[in-house]
């Protein structure tokens, strides 16, 4: 960090001593994105570490609470004998498939509600009462709809993701500036002029973040529904797993949940930083 210190000529006259990140910024943010990625690995190494020494003395019961190397093991095998990828594309395919659909439709209304207030106003009611249902709640209906099968899976995926994007769609619509209205406004901007250089840029990062939040618990949903309704995937692996008491096959079950929601969750962000270069990143430089 820089000094402020007094100069010997007067004791009312104080000097800003530039610290490491003026003199040498490259080198600094080298550092904190070192010190950064450290702590992004070191954190969960040291619990799995922490756990398998639990394991290994028998502090807990490795029946119930399998050692990582057990779960890894197991997991290593399934996936060499072919057995787990069946129920992760199965997982994989319903989530991509609802996300898409969510997306897109929630989109599309949160822009159409965020722009005239008339719609905001005729619309807004009817879906806050139905965003406050739980989504499983839903189950039961679109099982009614489209039967046994795929349907009522990615039917549940995308009605989850709509309300995330819906919401962050129109609040960020409407939380663009009027000035910038405005000054579309006096340039003389059609319709399309508006949305594409004024609505477009400013609401978009703000509806990324959205999107990136219904990304995660889009996976949630999944594999809550298919213990329910499915017979194939990773939730329906897991609960089964669960019931026949192999907790091993549990726990692999689980890390491969994880695995999935936290590669999703990054693609969107990543997909955030290269639809919009002009907004802040989320990690990166100059945080902390």
């Amino acid at each position: 960090m820089s000094a402020i210190t007094p100069t010997k000529a007067t004791d009312d006259l104080l000097v800003r001593a530039p610290g490491p990140e003026e003199l040498h910024p490259t080198r600094a943010r080298r550092r904190r994105r070192a010190l950064e990625l450290s702590l992004a690995i070191a954190v969960p190494v040291v619990l799995i570490l922490l756990w398998q020494l639990a394991a290994s003395q028998s502090w807990i019961d490795e029946r119930i609470y399998p050692a990582p190397s057990t779960i890894l093991a197991d997991g290593w095998q399934r996936a060499a004998d072919g057995e787990l990828w069946p129920d992760v594309w199965a997982t994989l395919k319903r989530v991509l498939a609802g996300y898409v659909i969510g997306t897109v439709s929630g989109y599309l209304l949160g822009l159409l509600m965020g722009s005239i207030a008339l719609v905001r106003a005729a619309l807004e009611p009817l879906l806050d009462a139905l965003y406050v249902v739980p989504k499983l709640a839903l189950l039961p209906i679109f099982l009614n709809m489209f039967g046994l099968g795929e349907g009522p899976q990615i039917a549940l995926v995308a009605a989850t993701v709509f309300f995330f994007v819906w919401i962050s769609t129109m609040a960020a619509v409407i939380s663009v500036p009027v000035g910038h209205r405005d000054a579309g406004q006096v340039f003389g901007a059609s319709p399309w002029q508006m949305f594409r250089h004024v609505l477009l840029p400013a609401s978009l990062p703000a509806v990324l973040v959205g999107a990136r939040i219904a990304a995660g618990v889009a996976v949630l949903v999944i594999v809550a529904s298919e213990q329910i309704a499915a017979n194939d995937g990773l939730g329906h692996l897991i609960f089964d797993a669960r019931a026949l008491f192999q907790n091993d096959v549990m726990f692999v079950g689980i890390v491969c949940v994880a695995a999935l929601g936290v590669l999703f969750s990054e693609l969107v962000r990543l997909a955030g930083r290269f639809l919009t270069p002009w907004a802040p990143r989320d990690r990166g430089r100059g945080q902390s």
